[in-house]
């Protein structure tokens, strides 16, 4: 098919054009693309260009040889991670708590969302909004000191009550049970409030009017929920379920670091601890290297896995 000259002179005249309007909105957009260069600049040092240390699970690193000179021993520290029962041990921990963190802790920032959605009384919904957002703010050893204060045997307010009534302290802290439930609450109370503020956000974008018209026709406060308000959320809790799954080999060192005692730590060790215990203080770091990739890569499968099923539903993340 030729091009007319009519055309060809349109052609040749709305290019200089666009050109044009592309670099004016380049312009205007620069002050847009300094502000992205920190967190470029954040992610290539301190999240790309460590990578290449990941060499280190692959050799039997040194400091007199570096990361390049040392001598390469191969899948050798994989292999003492799966024959070891300290390591399995400590892979189990982390995967047990990870799950119990996702069951437990996954839905409580939807339920928050939802019952802050119902309170008609504005100035009620901002003070319980602003109470449940500032357990976030607090640093793990501050929340550690409030636990060991509510729940040690010596002093602990609960064991404190419980003398008071005649009965004998419960060591909470000190049996692999309870310490996996103070655990989990613990992180709850702490990151639940904050977590509710994206599904709020996901909340306002539901159009009104269809909570009118189910209540014109009858439905409760609960059909509205199951029909309206979960749908609305559907897009937000997948998309952050697909996160949570990357995360799921990932246990927060602080708080395990925080809690954890001697007397339950074959329970209470997990990866970030013993990346530090053993990598750090006793300077095993091809091991530990080994024992971060493998965590990676897990966290990598899950994240594809969680994606690819999530698409049969044509709510994929990419």
């Amino acid at each position: 098919m030729t091009t007319t000259p009519a055309a060809a002179g349109t052609d040749r005249v709305l290019k200089p054009k666009q050109a044009f309007y592309q670099t004016k909105r380049f312009r205007q957009n620069i002050p847009l693309f300094l502000m992205l260069i920190p967190g470029f600049l954040y992610y290539v040092i301190f999240r790309y260009f460590p990578m290449g240390g990941l060499v280190i699970a692959f050799k039997d690193y040194n400091f007199r040889d570096g990361i390049l000179s040392s001598p390469w021993v191969g899948l050798k520290y994989f292999e003492i991670l799966f024959q070891s029962k300290i390591t399995l041990q400590v892979i189990w921990n982390t995967l047990e708590l990870s799950v119990l963190n996702l069951i437990f802790g996954f839905p409580a920032p939807i339920i928050i969302a939802i019952a802050l959605n119902e309170v008609r009384q504005s100035w009620l919904k901002r003070w319980i909004q602003t109470i449940i957002y500032l357990p976030h703010f607090l640093s793990w050893v501050i929340v550690a000191g409030i636990v060991l204060t509510i729940f040690s045997i010596d002093g602990g307010t609960i064991n404190k009550l419980l003398a008071q009534w005649g009965m004998e302290a419960v060591p909470f802290l000190y049996r692999a049970d309870s310490w996996v439930a103070i655990f989990i609450g613990s992180g709850m109370w702490k990151e639940m409030g904050f977590g509710a503020i994206i599904y709020l956000a996901a909340l306002s974008s539901i159009d009104p009017s269809l909570y009118e018209s189910a209540g014109l026709d009858g439905a409760g406060k609960l059909r509205q929920i199951w029909h309206i308000t979960l749908p609305g959320l559907r897009p937000t809790i997948i998309l952050l379920l697909i996160l949570g799954m990357g995360r799921l080999m990932e246990v927060g060192f602080d708080q395990v670091y925080n809690l954890q005692n001697p007397t339950v730590l074959g329970q209470a060790e997990v990866i970030s601890t013993y990346v530090y215990k053993v990598g750090l203080q006793q300077a095993q770091f091809s091991l530990t290297t080994a024992m971060g990739l493998f965590e990676s890569f897990v966290g990598l499968i899950l994240v594809l896995s969680a994606n690819a099923l999530a698409r049969k539903f044509d709510q994929g993340l990419f």
